[in-house]
């Protein structure tokens, strides 16, 4: 079964509670699985993603829960997306564009006023685009790859006197490869191996004091998934994403230990066509292994439309 189907980035909030490590930018974990690089003829093609995240747990460098009293948080997202593939050729492969906008909702409670990070208001977070190169079908027409070179622009709402907010305020690069490879036409695997390289936040947040700019380490993370069709319209699998910090976070130019952080997601999902043009994917991980970041469920449901 041939889907029309391209795949994105995706971002995900981050947090920064105040005197912790949570350092990192959005980035996409779990939002692309299946099916990620599916044999796709040119054209336009509309995606509309609906996520979210709880969690009530924030992990220490050493992965420990940290005593906050009865704290819970939440992220509702809603993410836009538009995807143009070409006929031009470059280097073998087909030239293509991909722009989004997310839309974010955090929220924090506990069972004491002001127990931890506070979150700001909902409001758009950062626009995410880049070029990207296809080229399939490769070996007997089972393998397809894609590479992207994915940019983060510092456009989303941010407000240092809160520690989760819709936006950065910093520029990141967040390049990968993705690749599917189809072992029979019903069962197939994907991966997608992203690298993060962040700018200087020169408006840090206040768990920073005085500091005059930061700058997140960087980061390798890989999205995974396989899946099996059961009738030609449905497809479940298993899915997964990793993330592992790779350098040190630097305040005022300098390296600071122990604000690494790493998380491991886990679960299930599936993709549903209701034609060679709609299909709806969807998701579900829970966490586990995270240092220094929250650790809990992701939810996921992501529509795609080919014009």
């Amino acid at each position: 079964m041939k889907l029309r189907v391209y795949a994105c980035s995706l971002i995900l909030l981050a947090t920064s509670p105040a005197g912790l490590a949570y350092d990192l930018p959005p980035v996409n974990l779990g939002a692309t699985s299946f099916l990620d690089v599916a044999p796709s003829p040119p054209g336009w093609y509309f995606l509309q993603y609906a996520q979210h995240y709880r969690a009530n747990k924030f992990k220490d460098v050493n992965g420990n829960n940290l005593p906050l009293p009865g704290p819970e948080f939440d992220v509702t997202l809603g993410l836009t997306q538009l995807i143009y593939g070409s006929d031009q050729e470059l280097m073998g492969g087909k030239l293509g564009f991909q722009a989004f906008l997310p839309e974010v909702s955090p929220h924090t409670s506990y069972s004491v006023a002001g127990g931890g990070p506070e979150a700001g208001d909902s409001d758009f977070g950062d626009l995410v685009m880049g070029p990207f190169i296809t080229w399939g079908p490769l070996m007997e027409s089972k393998f397809f790859t894609r590479i992207e070179l994915t940019t983060v622009l510092p456009t989303g709402k941010y407000d240092r006197n809160r520690e989760i907010n819709p936006g950065s305020n910093i520029w990141s690069f967040n390049p990968f490869w993705s690749g599917t490879y189809f072992f029979t036409p019903e069962l197939s695997a994907s991966v997608r191996l992203h690298y993060l390289w962040n700018g200087k936040n020169d408006e840090p947040n206040r768990s920073f004091g005085a500091a005059k700019d930061v700058r997140p380490g960087q980061a390798f993370h890989v999205n995974f998934a396989t899946e099996y069709a059961f009738t030609p319209q449905l497809r479940l699998g298993i899915n997964g994403y990793w993330l592992k910090s790779t350098t040190d976070t630097e305040v005022n130019g300098h390296d600071v230990k122990g604000r690494r952080e790493q998380v491991l997601g886990l679960g299930v999902g599936g993709v549903y066509s209701f034609s060679q043009r709609n299909h709806l994917f969807f998701n579900f991980y829970d966490e586990s292994q995270a240092e220094n970041r929250t650790e809990g469920q992701r939810y996921n449901l992501r529509y795609v439309h080919a014009f």
